[in-house]
């Protein structure tokens, strides 16, 4: 409801507390992620990872251009955009190909600082842009913490992302990124090298050698053709695997919850129940992610439902097996072999009764470890967190929502649009309201499947709690935020008959429960209510209330209730005009109660005194400065 009534003159400023960037067709995950008080914001491009084929030079000479068309400060010093301090800082923690750290020293500051302690890594982290790890260094809560807000991004060298807080890290707003398709390759080939080397006993026959024996009848091995493999985890790598082991004429099962079946029917593989999997299968291979789900799954009650004489093959995570039970199979002989690459604990005690097990083939987390894979992940980690850092959204990203590289082209105009109506609508809510549900309403022509609104909701999230927060939102933490400061956000979609060649025909954003500044946003059931469009590529206000509007959402906003009366624009013009107060726009939307609603579009803050002069023009009732 209005705080006032409609006849009650109203004098109303805003200031967000964010910085203000400059007006962009195009929003910037840059920006997005970092804090609102910084430079203009680079225009988003829709990028997908797994591009590490590339050369490294084009990568190289990619991020130069970029580098050299970043905006640079209001005085256009060239010099001073591509000296280091405007370059963002990348620490690296652990040792990475050097193909990619070519690419990532043409980008920015690039610090390579190896076996860091807890406490070295934390003091380092505030004054770094950017973090890359593999699977050795611990991004733990006290890490986001010590950054302070600085740190944008996280690229994980590899698949697996267990070593990293991800709870922690969409708190504190920042991306987490990994390389998930370099060494899936490299760690399909190695899981096919245990499994056949273990079949035949060919670590054990070479020690054996080694030590002067001739053992030929104590390593039979045993025959793949006509045996189950289980694929546990039909990811890339388990995939990559199941089509090997086709190869090698095995019959391939699979489990994986998350898998669709259609691309397992392709390989010619079925999917069937975990305990399908282990109480039928011959050889068990392991390539699931270790999640709470997940971890020791394979203990005492998991060994006793398999085959006796099964063999086990992990080239996945260490802690998804009970290693103590695994020990106790072994010697029961219910798991005749197994064949390790990676541990619970690495690397593991050298007393370890696993990796001593006669019957146990153990390498040192090998997986990844080709030239051509280590050079693949180290460019496709540094491509993930340069393209982060230069405003893209990764495909790799694995706490944002995974928005497709085609959906994120075709909504970066109404992404601009959602953010600019979230900042509108919060500043018509008048002081010491708090806000805690708003309802956004989609018209779309489409089917409301086809209608991928999770990044519109970020922003317009970003848009509502910005200018009246301290805290900065992105992608990544948006609806966590929401949820903290107990802002409920709902969505509904419209069918309208209109073009389906557009996504959305108009957003509207209502804000209940909450009193206005400006008592014309009040629609007739009370919510402040706003409504708005894409015009020619540009982000337009079409509603406000009850009454219709034509308005482009940029830069400084006056809106004006006022009788519909000729001369209006003249008066309100000549006080603006008379300060040197420059009027981009002026447009007028009447009803037929001889009510109109003018907005003005000016480049500067009119000061109180012009405000006020405004204020005194007899017929305006009620007005309202904003900050877009």
């Amino acid at each position: 409801m209005a705080s006032s009534s409609s006849s009650l003159k109203a004098i109303s400023t805003f200031t967000p507390s964010a910085k203000l960037t400059p007006s962009s067709s195009k929003p910037s995950l840059l920006s997005f992620l970092k804090t609102t008080s910084t430079s203009a914001p680079i225009s988003l491009r829709a990028w997908q990872s797994g591009s590490h084929f590339r050369g490294s030079r084009s990568l190289i000479t990619n991020a130069l251009k970029a580098v050299e068309s970043s905006p640079v400060s209001s005085s256009g010093d060239l010099k001073k955009a591509a000296s280091s301090d405007s370059k963002p800082t990348i620490l690296v923690s652990e040792k990475l190909g050097e193909a990619g750290l070519e690419v990532l020293r043409a980008f920015g500051n690039l610090e390579c600082a190896y076996n860091l302690s807890p406490e070295e890594l934390c003091a380092k982290i505030s004054s770094c842009d950017a973090l890359i790890v593999r699977s050795g260094t611990k991004v733990i809560r006290q890490v986001f913490e010590a950054a302070k807000g600085r740190l944008k991004v996280v690229g994980r060298a590899g698949v697996g992302i267990d070593n990293v807080d991800l709870q922690a890290a969409t708190e504190f707003g920042c991306l987490v990124v990994n390389a998930p398709t370099a060494n899936t390759v490299a760690a399909a080939e190695h899981g096919i090298a245990l499994l056949t080397s273990m079949a035949r006993n060919v670590a054990q026959a070479d020690a054996s050698m080694k030590a002067g024996l001739w053992k030929r009848n104590k390593y039979v091995g045993v025959s793949l053709v006509g045996k189950t493999l289980a694929v546990m985890g039909f990811g890339k790598v388990g995939s990559e695997v199941a089509r090997r082991a086709k190869g090698l004429g095995m019959l391939v099962i699979a489990h994986d919850p998350y898998a669709p079946a259609d691309r397992a029917r392709a390989i010619g593989v079925d999917l069937v129940s975990f305990d399908q999997a282990i109480s039928t299968a011959d050889f068990v291979s392991l390539h699931m992610p270790l999640t709470p789900t997940t971890s020791k799954v394979f203990n005492d009650d998991t060994f006793s439902k398999m085959k006796k004489g099964v063999r086990l093959i992990n080239v996945a995570r260490g802690g998804v097996i009970d290693e103590d039970a695994l020990v106790r199979a072994l010697d029961s002989g219910v798991v005749a072999q197994a064949a390790l690459d990676v541990f619970t604990e690495e690397p593991p005690s050298k007393e370890s009764k696993l990796v001593q097990h006669e019957n146990v083939t153990v390498t040192p987390h090998l997986g990844a470890s080709t030239k051509e894979a280590q050079e693949g992940v180290a460019i496709e980690i540094a491509e993930a967190v340069v393209g982060a850092l230069q405003g893209e959204l990764s495909a790799t990203a694995v706490n944002a929502p995974m928005v497709p590289p085609e959906v994120m082209s075709e909504l970066s105009p109404y992404v601009v649009l959602a953010e600019k109506l979230g900042k509108l609508a919060v500043q018509l809510v008048a002081g010491g309201s708090g806000i805690t549900s708003v309802r956004v309403v989609y018209k779309s022509a489409r089917d409301h499947d086809d209608l991928d609104t999770r990044l519109l909701r970020a922003m317009i999230t970003k848009g509502i709690i910005e200018p009246i927060s301290t805290s900065f939102i992105n992608l990544v933490n948006a609806d966590f935020v929401a949820k903290q400061k107990g802002l409920r956000i709902s969505e509904e979609k419209v069918s309208v008959d209109s073009s389906p060649e557009f996504p959305v025909e108009s957003i509207q954003v209502h804000i209940s429960n909450v009193d206005s500044k400006f008592a014309s946003s009040v629609s007739d059931n009370g919510s402040i209510s706003i409504e708005g469009k894409v015009k020619y590529g540009e982000p337009h206000l079409t509603r406000l209330g009850s009454f219709g509007v034509d308005v482009s959402l940029e830069g400084n906003l006056i809106l004006c209730r006022q009788v519909d009366q000729p001369g209006m624009i003249g008066q309100v013009g000549t006080i603006l005009g008379s300060h040197n107060v420059n009027v981009s726009f002026m447009s007028v939307g009447r009803t037929i109660l001889k009510k109109a609603i003018m907005a003005i579009g000016v480049d500067e803050e009119p000061s109180k005194e012009i405000l006020t002069k405004i204020g005194d023009v007899s017929a305006i009732e009620e007005f309202v400065f904003l900050k877009l």
